[in-house]
């Protein structure tokens, strides 16, 4: 593997005003926890933009300082995902630039983070999480979360939940699944939390189930959900009152959108259908008698998941 301090620059002038180097002397003298990495880039899955409306609000309701950027030509395959130009009448006047760089924010109670994103790079991943790892390790990165959404046969009408994964259990103790072994196609997040584990560092993540009919439009409570755990799980304060607004209008136009529209109404009453009936049967008199546990919304999540696939195989 090449060396994966040629695909990236550090202002160093920058690190300096944050102060993140210094604080990581202050960790090694006190014993301080170093600071988080969210982590949201795109290109891979995302279902209701979740993961790009969530960082997009917090890089305009947070103080904002660049600290790293990686040289994109050399990581994207520009001919495979082309970037957006503007043509004006008789020129060309604009290019959304891609990029993929780490951000410095502070949310309001005055705690720093980091946040990468931009573009999921197409060439030399290890190389891109080596050098991921080498900001972890130099900036004392205490965990890294990463988030996106996936498309799922849930209705809209329902609480959204998702699949909380780790690099070990006690990350995710809070959290049940009830997927076995699978075989996906991989992605740089994935690769990233993956190899950060093996290195020794910790690493999470959250993937939000967004109603598959709304999975190719922008669905901010998605976004919301997604931040919201990741509050839960760092306890950073991510500002998600003005999102959540967002999120509220955006459950409106749906309903509106829906009601509009009979087949789809129809697919979201039989989602709600087979949802309600799994809600249902996980509160069978044989559950209480043996006192189990309320399960939490995920846990709901998760067994809708394999209640659906086992309808389908009826």
């Amino acid at each position: 593997m090449l060396d994966p301090r040629g695909i990236y620059e550090i202002d160093e002038d920058a690190v300096a005003r944050t102060g993140l180097d210094a604080r990581g002397e202050a960790r090694g003298d006190q014993g301080a926890a170093g600071p988080v990495l969210l982590h949201a880039v795109g290109g891979f899955v995302d279902a209701g933009a979740a993961g790009e409306t969530a960082v997009e609000h917090l890089v305009s309701e947070l103080e904002v300082t660049r600290i790293a950027t990686f040289d994109v030509d050399q990581l994207l395959d520009y001919r495979s995902k082309r970037a957006v130009m503007t043509f004006d009448a008789d020129r060309w006047s604009a290019y959304d630039e891609p990029f993929l760089a780490v951000d410095h924010l502070v949310d309001p109670e005055g705690t720093a983070f980091l946040l990468l994103h931009g573009a999921e790079p197409d060439l030399q991943w290890e190389r891109v999480v080596a050098a991921v790892r080498s900001l972890v390790e130099r900036f004392g990165v205490s965990l890294t979360v990463g988030f996106h959404g996936i498309p799922m046969g849930v209705p809209h009408t329902r609480p959204l939940t998702l699949t909380a994964h780790g690099t070990r259990p006690g990350l995710v103790e809070d959290y049940t699944s009830f997927l076995g072994t699978v075989r996906v196609p991989g992605s740089l997040p994935a690769l990233l939390e993956l190899r950060l584990g093996e290195a020794g560092h910790d690493a999470l993540g959250f993937t939000v189930h967004v109603p598959h009919y709304l999975a190719q439009s922008r669905y901010a409570p998605a976004a919301v959900v997604a931040l919201q755990h990741v509050e839960r799980a760092t306890g950073l304060d991510l500002a998600t009152g003005g999102l959540a607004a967002a999120a509220a209008d955006t459950t409106l136009e749906v309903e509106k959108q829906v009601g509009e529209s009979s087949e789809v109404a129809a697919v979201v009453r039989a989602l709600e259908e087979q949802y309600d009936a799994f809600t249902r049967s996980v509160g069978r008199p044989s559950l209480l008698a043996e006192q189990a546990p309320m399960p939490t919304a995920d846990e709901l999540g998760a067994e809708f998941e394999r209640f659906l696939a086992q309808q389908g195989d009826d």
